[in-house]
């Protein structure tokens, strides 16, 4: 295929993947607006910490004054906050939940929002593909004898393997499309994107959330550098350039909803940018070493994924690579891409660049980081630089390549022949290397209602958030590129959860729009007309009737505002391999069954008459791990059935004190579970 038959391919929408919604929070960036600003403005967001910080953070003291350490990391600010509640979590059970599977619950709701979808709608064929990295805190969580004690082994593990990211996402959002945790060390989140691109190809699932996180501690850390290893020796990451020394370790999240185009296009979808094609490979035992990269499957997977959507590699104008900025990897990397990119070989039009340079290295979120990265710069057509970029490194032969290395912001043309084109590379230790081959988004249809009188609905869990929502849509609406205020309307009632707190305004155009939801949080008017009729039932918690006119359109999403839930530290073991001694149990049976109880489900007050096992947040797994409990430490053998039904806790821990001759329900029922 010539380079100008294929620039000229037609996109075919039955092929093709829509990215209709993205959500991520990097380091330096809280959400996407923050971090395409630090992408543009060329910032290196690593964080170089002070000795002071490091040690008032948990670090050890003797470690940090040692000569090799890098006090430096791509930090993560907030890591352990999370909304738990909005959640469904008790207090409990989210200071046990890795901050992995917090981030990526709300990472995944605020990305469902981005594409105007209700992020509890209970989309049945929406799918879930995710994966993330091992951390402390699953470590330290799951060798806790106190937590397991607290909470049951088995309920620890759950929260806090990785293994259930994905699981958790489907069970609290209500998906029930395929759910998949994906692990391919570095490259997981890219591949997680091209598993669910053909998910979606071959008809399993119609919407997708695709991505990953990596958080490997919440605490302020460096890391140590030895000579010949893979991290650098200054806390930066220089890819493909000449001071290039080695990578830097960093923490972030992010998450895309995919569907397929031809489905997007005609459901009007906010799309942001297509997937044309992907591809993985794995270099097998053609490489030196297991932690070394090989070329020939790396160029395998560039071309197989260009092949996918009808293209060939050249058709590329920009290729976002891996980049880790070692002497190894960088040189393989660019030896692979030059010979995949052959159709436009000594040109050097086709730049080069990776978000390691701004944020570092974010393992198992690498790749979804680097592929929101690119669609920004789509949507945007604009090209951003690596963070500090010099001279490329000689070794690479970039003079004689397809390629320059982007050293400034710079504006990305349309081309005579197709539209703007990005490769995405990510690969893995172990061998597993993932190319996805990108598009600028169509046209969208129309340039949307214009604007008239809309009935603006929010909704919130606290009057807090409410507010602060109000806030965010006033800024957006008073923006250069608002969507119309008709948009607006209509995504606020189809792709936002109904909560209990709830405001609306009703305003001409977007400037009034945006003046009476600022003032909303303040008592201010609703409209200038008085009370409407939509708006007072909403306020009175009445559904509202299906929308009608406006487009799904990308709006401010949830203002999440959880409090800090801590994470688990690794602590070395007592002298002697002592264990807490048990806390004694008092006279008072009834007492410490209600004080059992309230443990288990994270209750500071468990005296409340009125309250049901259920209502407190009570689940099945739970309730094992109180008929466990009840047995070893009152030797109480209570039936499972008991906490099925709906008493108080009060009732509830009279009839356990009743119960004296149950079966033996903990061991037939882990029989049950280990059968399925």
């Amino acid at each position: 295929m010539t380079e100008n038959a294929s620039a000229a391919e037609p996109l075919a929408a039955d092929s093709a993947i829509a990215v209709v919604g993205m959500s991520g929070r990097f380091p330096g960036a809280p959400d996407l607006d923050t971090y395409w600003r630090n992408l543009l403005g060329g910032l290196c967001s690593v964080t170089d910490f002070t000795e002071e910080e490091l040690i008032a953070d948990g670090a050890d003291p003797r470690e940090v004054r040692g000569r090799d350490y890098i006090p430096a990391k791509g930090h993560l600010a907030d890591a352990d906050r999370f909304d738990a509640e909005l959640f469904g979590f008790n207090r409990t059970e989210a200071a046990a939940l890795d901050p992995q599977h917090r981030l990526l619950l709300e990472t995944a709701w605020s990305a469902l929002e981005d594409a105007g979808r209700n992020p509890l709608g209970g989309s049945a064929r929406t799918g879930v593909y995710v994966g993330g990295g091992s951390t402390e805190h699953m470590l330290a969580a799951q060798t806790d004898p106190k937590l397991a004690a607290s909470i049951g082994a088995l309920q620890v593990r759950i929260l806090t393997d990785r293994e259930f990211l994905a699981p958790w996402v489907s069970y609290r959002l209500g998906l029930e499309g395929p759910s998949l945790t994906v692990q391919t060390a570095c490259s997981t989140s890219l591949t997680a994107v091209h598993l669910a691109v053909q998910s979606l190809l071959l008809g399993e699932c119609d919407t997708a959330l695709a991505g990953g996180v990596a958080v490997d501690t919440v605490h302020k850390r460096g890391y140590v550098h030895h000579q010949g290893g893979i991290f650098s020796p200054d806390g930066r990451c220089r890819p493909f350039d000449e001071r290039a020394g080695g990578t830097v370790p960093g923490n972030g999240v992010g998450v895309v909803v995919l569907r397929r185009l031809s489905d997007a296009l005609a459901d009007n979808d906010p799309v942001r940018a297509v997937i044309r094609g992907s591809a993985v490979t794995n270099d097998g035992a053609t490489k030196v070493g297991f932690t070394a990269p090989g070329v020939d499957q790396q160029t395998a997977a560039i071309v197989e994924a260009w092949a996918a959507g009808g293209l060939d590699p050249a058709d590329a104008q920009y290729l976002e690579a891996h980049g880790t900025a070692t002497a190894l990897g960088d040189r393989i990397e660019a030896a692979a891409a030059t010979a995949a990119f052959k159709g436009a070989l000594g040109t050097g039009r086709i730049g080069i660049g990776s978000v390691k340079s701004n944020i570092g290295h974010l393992d198992a979120a690498a790749g979804v980081a680097a592929l929101i990265k690119s669609v920004l710069m789509l949507e945007h057509a604009t090209l951003v630089p690596n963070a500090d970029a010099g001279r490329p490194h000689p070794e690479l032969g970039f003079d004689d390549s397809p390629f320059h290395l982007i050293e400034r912001a710079a504006s990305w043309p349309e081309p005579e022949l197709g539209p703007r084109r990005a490769g995405v590379s990510s690969v893995g230790i172990g061998g597993t290397n993932v190319h996805v081959a990108l598009e600028q988004a169509p046209p969208r249809d129309g340039a949307g209602a214009p604007d008239g009188p809309e009935v603006l609905l929010l909704s919130a869990r606290t009057r807090e958030d409410l507010d602060a929502l109000a806030g965010r849509l006033a800024a957006a609406l008073r923006a250069p590129d608002t969507p119309s205020l008709a948009d607006a309307a209509y995504t606020l009632r189809v792709g936002r959860a109904p909560m209990a707190v709830r405001g609306y305004v009703r305003a001409g155009d977007r400037a009034e729009a945006a003046e009476l939801l600022a003032g909303l949080g303040s008592g201010g008017a609703v409209s200038p007309g008085g009370p409407d009729p939509l708006g007072e039932a909403w306020l009175a918690g009445e559904s509202v009737p299906p929308a009608d006119g406006g487009r799904r359109t990308a709006l401010p999403s949830y203002p999440f505002a959880g409090t800090g839930h801590g994470a688990y530290r690794l602590f070395p073991v007592a002298p002697g391999g002592e264990q807490p001694e048990q806390e004694g149990r008092s006279a008072d049976l009834e007492q410490d069954i209600r004080a059992l109880l309230a443990e288990a489900l994270g209750l500071t007050d468990a005296d409340d008459p009125e309250m049901t096992y259920f209502a407190a947040g009570g689940d099945s797994l739970t309730a094992v791990h109180l008929v466990g409990c009840l047995r070893d430490d009152f030797d109480l053998d209570v039936p499972i059935t008991l906490f099925l039904e709906q008493l108080t806790l009060h009732e509830m821990a009279r009839q356990i004190i009743a119960v004296r001759d149950g079966d033996d329900c903990l061991d037939a029922l882990l029989a049950e579970f280990e059968a399925e």
